[in-house]
């Protein structure tokens, strides 16, 4: 499987409860943070529900 490294780029403020929760289950909790992970179709899922407060590299 490929590796995704996925970084914050915007607050979790003032989004829902399922967005901030995803967040803490991809292990980011301030902006700039990154983590990398294999690209299985449970993270991938994740990534997908926070797109627009994350950036993704391969």
């Amino acid at each position: 499987m490929s590796k995704i490294k996925v970084t914050q780029v915007k607050s979790g403020i003032d989004r829902s409860k399922r967005q901030k929760a995803t967040l803490i289950a991809l292990g980011l909790r301030k902006i700039s943070q990154t983590r990398e992970y294999e690209a299985t179709p449970q993270i991938l899922g994740m990534i997908k529900k926070v797109e627009h407060l994350v950036k993704t590299e391969k």
